[in-house]
């Protein structure tokens, strides 16, 4: 699912909603999720699952092009982790579908 397929969703479940609502809707969580990630804080969502950052250490790499070697420096970046509700429901449909 694409984000602005994820407007469209919202704008049909909801009729009082006016698709330029979703889309607002679905930007500002997004926003708010992205700054409480880039602020280094956790994000969990009950049933749903939790963002974190995970950190990657400094390492050697190699340029693809050339084989020569490269300093690739340390960085954080986001992790999901599915919450059980989540994970036991995307189980149970993947089951049915067999």
């Amino acid at each position: 699912m694409t984000k602005s397929e994820l407007i469209t969703a919202i704008a049909q479940s909801y009729p009082q909603l006016s698709a330029s609502d979703a889309d607002i809707a679905v930007k500002t969580i997004l926003e708010a999720m992205t700054d409480s990630l880039a602020n280094g804080q956790r994000i969990e969502i009950r049933g749903f699952g939790s963002f974190s950052l995970s950190e990657r250490s400094p390492r050697v790499g190699r340029n693809p092009k050339t084989g020569e070697k490269v300093q690739v420096p340390g960085k954080k970046v986001p992790h999901f982790k599915a919450g059980k509700q989540l994970r036991e429901e995307v189980d149970y449909k993947n089951q049915t579908k067999n």
